[in-house]
Order: C-alpha cells, then structure tokens, then sequence
C-alpha cells in the first residue's frame, strides 16, 4: 500500500522509513524536520511563516500567508491529488490548541471520502473510521478511547475490551467511549452508520489492527 508521510511544523521523531513508491511531505517547518530527521522530502508545500530557511527540495509549493487553509490541509490535499488514500502525519496535533482542532477536524472530511488519515504524535495516533469494522489482535494493550465523531455514531459494537456495547448510540455531547482498555483478547470494533474517532498508541495501529 503507497503511503503519505506529512511532517507539519510541531518538533517530533518522525518514525518512519518510506518506500520507493511512498510520498513524503514537509509542510512548512516540517521541511527542517525531515532533513535534521536524515529524511528526504519529495515536496514541500506552505506558506514559510514557521520556517524562514533554505529549502533544497525540487518540488517546493508556495502559498501566501493569508490563506483559507493550513499548511497541513494543504498537504494533505497535495496528497490526495497524487491518488494517495493512506495518510500518515507527524507534528500537526499538540501544539497550538487552535491548529490541533483544525487538523483534527481534517480527519472527518477526508475519512467521509475514503481516504485514511491517521496522526501521530509521539507513542499515540489518531485516527477516524466510517461505516467498518476493525479488530485489534489479542497482543494489543493499553488504552484505547473511541468517540463519535461529527454526527452521532449509530450501532456501534465494542467486543473484547474491558468496557463493551452492543448495537449502542454513541452520542456527541457524552464521552461514553474514553480510556477503554485492551485485556489480551481479540478485540472489535464496528460502526454501521456514523464515524468514529479513535485514540490508541502506535505500537498497538500498527502491530495490531486490522481493517476488515
């Protein structure tokens, strides 16, 4: 499966190797972090209000300061029009609480057209679903925390983790669905009409979970 890799402007560890096929983005400053990180970036695309310095990179996109999307949507959308669906960023969640918001939100647009983007930041990932099911191996620990994300999420299922529902209604204005936790049992997660927004650690997304 060709990735998207995303570097945004908060400092992280980007946690990656891509392959051939791979695309890798350095949004903004996320440029500086790619190439302190030994990476190399196939584009670079923002507005350079966090970065000021050089750029070597044969594919540079440059947009005004005074613009009606991020840096990260942005990348995002470059991705998306290169015929990526799997997308993978760093440094955009964390930081300014306004920004966090506004990626996150990211999430249910792009979810909604089959495109999956999930964020890491440090030893946690972010990630959305619509209308599947997914299952995490019995290997999996910790916490994970599912929430109803946009409308209210209807029919959802929760199998094998220490908390479980069956055919439930998770709400918006309720946090049902926080600090749920894996008890060495194959666990599964489905959602028949809505989409949910999921919190694990990045051992457990990318060790454990299937997309069924």
């Amino acid at each position: 499966m060709n990735t998207c890799y995303i570097v945004c402007a908060l400092d992280c560890k980007p946690a990656f190797v891509p392959d051939k096929t791979d695309l890798v983005i350095g949004a903004d400053r996320g440029y500086f972090t790619l190439v302190k990180n030994g990476l190399v970036p196939d584009a670079v695309i923002g507005d350079f209000d966090s970065y000021t310095g050089e750029v070597e990179c044969e594919n540079v996109v440059r947009y005004p300061v005074k613009k009606d999307d991020t840096d990260s949507a942005l990348a995002i959308k470059y991705a998306v029009e290169k015929g990526y669906k799997t997308i993978v960023i760093y440094g955009a969640i964390g930081g300014m609480l306004d920004h966090t918001i506004a990626n996150i939100s990211l999430l249910g647009c792009y979810t909604k057209e089959g495109i999956n983007v999930s964020f890491v930041d440090g030893n946690n990932v972010l990630f959305a679903m619509q209308n599947k099911t997914i299952s995490f191996s019995k290997e999996a620990e910790g916490r994970i925390s599912i929430f109803s994300f946009l409308e209210n999420a209807h029919n959802v299922c929760i199998n094998g983790l220490m908390y479980e529902v069956d055919n439930y209604t998770l709400t918006n204005d309720r946090a049902l669905g926080v600090s749920n936790e894996f008890i060495g049992k194959k666990s599964i997660i489905s959602v028949e009409n809505g989409v949910l927004l999921i919190y694990t650690t990045k051992k457990n997304y990318d060790l454990h979970l299937t997309f069924e």
